[in-house]
């Protein structure tokens, strides 16, 4: 693509130039279709760059309100959920979940506390009873992940938790509160701090998603083709053939599946790290207390090989933090957290230095959730910030 086919808009604040290089290298060097990325620094946003086209065929530019899968960054504002109404006290981190939901303690599940659940540490990450399609039935998602066995004592190993984490958020949020977790998102974390994130994304807003188009090289879908694979046991519950198609339609961008099927741009997802990284508030709104900032924070569990992906993966209370093995995923400092999104998403926080920050992408990535296009991203903000 040539330099003055880019199509970025937005602005940069002079301290962050690089991001804005790297930015455009993506488009120019790395086969970037459509793309956008926000950072936000002492509260304040100093990067909001968009670029490229929404569609394949490159005829709808991106723009300002485009909205985009942002995949399994959806799990960490669930889990934010579950910090809030912690901070409100109107759950305990500490107790078992089946204090909220009381047949999740069948087979054996009754000592899983509500953090080792957000904390991908229960063990109940396999949905052995759950059929195809049911994604989009949270009352059969609840029903298969009571009947499930954990796979291991609590606390025994981490696994990330791919598809019934949202769901277990979804069922306790929706038993303290009466609500959906889709509704309690929209109403106690999107319109608050007046941000575009969607699960379940409403008709007047369908015109502005993006289309996802999958990447040659991604093996993401056919890891779960194998029907011997611990992957696809996690999977059952994907309609047949899962994949951008049916992440492109309606029924997907509609129902607002809790595990990763939200819809946003990069500046409010990129907002809503800052306030995290600002101890809980932003603008003048406070979601949360400084305290329960610093609980969720903390490190759970670490290991170089997670039970179901196999890759080296730390956890904190619903966010992660640099893996063990060193990759600064969400930037190179020591008290950096954020979230990985299949496809390349990227949401991080760092708040020794009070920046956080998000990318996003219409053309998946060439490893899973990572790739040379969201690398770019964090070598970038680690730069910048050196610089500051």
């Amino acid at each position: 693509m040539k330099s003055e086919n880019l199509n970025v808009a937005g602005f940069c604040h002079q301290n962050f130039n690089d991001l804005k290089l790297s930015f455009e290298e993506n488009f120019l060097k790395h086969g970037e279709l459509g793309s956008a990325i926000c950072v936000y620094h002492d509260g304040k946003p100093v990067v909001d760059l968009w670029g490229g086209f929404l569609d394949a065929n490159r005829t709808k530019p991106w723009n300002k309100n485009t909205l985009c899968l942002m995949y399994s960054l959806a799990k960490s504002i669930c889990a934010l959920s579950i910090h809030i109404l912690a901070d409100r006290q109107k759950l305990n981190l500490e107790k078992p979940v089946c204090d909220y939901w009381p047949e999740f303690a069948l087979f054996n599940k009754q000592n899983i506390k509500v953090r080792h659940c957000i904390s991908h540490w229960c063990g109940v990450w396999s949905n052995e009873n759950a059929k195809p399609g049911d994604i989009y039935d949270p009352k059969a998602m609840q029903r298969a992940i009571e009947e499930q066995r954990p796979e291991w004592e609590v606390e025994q190993k981490g696994a990330y938790n791919t598809i019934n984490i949202g769901f277990i958020c979804g069922a306790i949020v929706k038993n303290v509160t009466g609500k959906t977790i889709q509704k309690f998102i929209y109403e106690e974390i999107v319109k608050p701090l007046n941000v575009n994130y969607y699960l379940g994304v409403p008709e007047e807003k369908l015109a502005l998603c993006a289309e996802i188009i999958p990447n040659p090289a991604d093996s993401i879908h056919s890891a779960g083709k194998n029907p011997d694979s611990p992957v696809r046991r996690a999977w059952r519950a994907f309609p047949k053939n899962f994949g951008p198609t049916e992440q492109n339609s309606l029924r997907f961008k509609k129902a607002g599946v809790p595990s990763f099927g939200g819809f946003g741009d990069a500046r409010s997802m990129a907002k809503i790290y800052a306030l995290i990284a600002n101890g809980g508030e932003i603008d003048g709104i406070r979601l949360l207390s400084a305290s329960s900032v610093k609980k969720a924070l903390k490190l759970q569990w670490s290991d170089l090989e997670d039970g179901l992906l196999k890759r080296p993966t730390s956890m904190a209370m619903g966010f992660m933090k640099n893996p063990p093995d060193g990759t600064p995923l969400f930037t190179e400092f020591a008290d950096a957290f954020g979230h990985l999104g299949s496809g390349g998403a990227r949401a991080f926080a760092v708040p020794s230095k009070n920046i956080a920050g998000t990318f996003i992408s219409n053309f998946q990535s060439e490893r899973r959730s990572e790739g040379v296009r969201t690398e770019n991203f964090i070598n970038a903000v680690n730069t910048c910030i050196h610089q500051l």
